[in-house]
């Protein structure tokens, strides 16, 4: 970068948070943006002042820091709306190659939130590391009732679950309940994931069940810097509009 003096009234730090995102907007994911002490000589600016534009733009989701290693480009989030569909069809309705590595799959008894909703008697435990073109995106807790699926552990796990279940089992996912929250990953879900110590997650518990019967209970973290959700949100308690004089009832 060549030296570049920062002029006029606004703040440096919010002066050099453009230049920056300017930057790295012409740059691939991944890239790593200069160090500090090159955007200290590059603007003539205080280390604060760097500082305080870096950490802008991670808040916002266009950089990332990797300890020890540097400052780089973050990967655009991929975005999702609220729907009903499988890890595997949502990816691929992006044009991303799904995939999934088993971390575990057991028959046991279920902990008793789980128990509450599939039933009582054993269950399928499977945890599955999620990923999207290779890149890991979510890890998965799941539980599957094990009356209504005999068997499960003979068959591969690697790739959408709901088409197995109907196309082995006949038993369609039609409807779910969906909870999410915020966390934080602790050390060994940030290393499944490939993510810092830290990084905050987006948590997804889903119900769900098939011509009103449980089958499914899962847990799944996804990265959040790398996934985001959207929603459409309207109003359903606005008054009737009063009738405007000379208008006919």
């Amino acid at each position: 970068m060549s030296r570049e003096r920062l002029t006029g009234a606004r703040p440096k730090h919010a002066q050099l948070r453009d230049r920056l995102a300017d930057h790295a907007a012409g740059l691939g994911p991944e890239s790593a943006i200069p160090s500090e002490r090159e955007l200290m000589a590059t603007y003539d600016v205080s280390r604060a002042t760097v500082r305080r534009a870096i950490e802008a733009l991670i808040a916002d989701g266009l950089l990332h820091r990797v300890h020890g290693k540097g400052t780089f480009v973050a990967r655009p989030r991929l975005e999702s709306r609220l729907h009903l569909a499988s890890f595997s069809q949502d990816m691929r309705r992006r044009g991303l190659e799904p995939s999934s590595r088993l971390l575990g799959l057991s028959r046991e008894e279920a902990p008793t939130e789980v128990a509450d909703f599939l039933g009582p008697g054993p269950a399928w435990r499977v945890d599955r590391l999620r990923l999207a073109d290779g890149q890991p995106i979510a890890l998965e807790h799941s539980w599957y009732s094990g009356s209504l699926l005999p068997n499960l552990d003979a068959h591969p796990l690697g790739d959408s679950l709901y088409a197995l279940l109907a196309d082995r089992y006949g038993i369609v996912i039609d409807a779910a309940e969906q909870t999410l929250w915020g966390e934080v990953a602790d050390l060994r879900t940030a290393d499944l994931l490939d993510a810092p110590d830290h990084t905050p997650l987006l948590v997804f518990r889903r119900l769900s069940t098939s011509r009103g019967r449980p089958v499914e209970h899962v847990v799944s973290r996804y990265r959040g810097d790398r996934y985001q959700i959207h929603m459409s949100l309207s109003r359903d308690d606005l008054p009737t509009p009063a009738p405007q004089e000379g208008s006919t009832p």
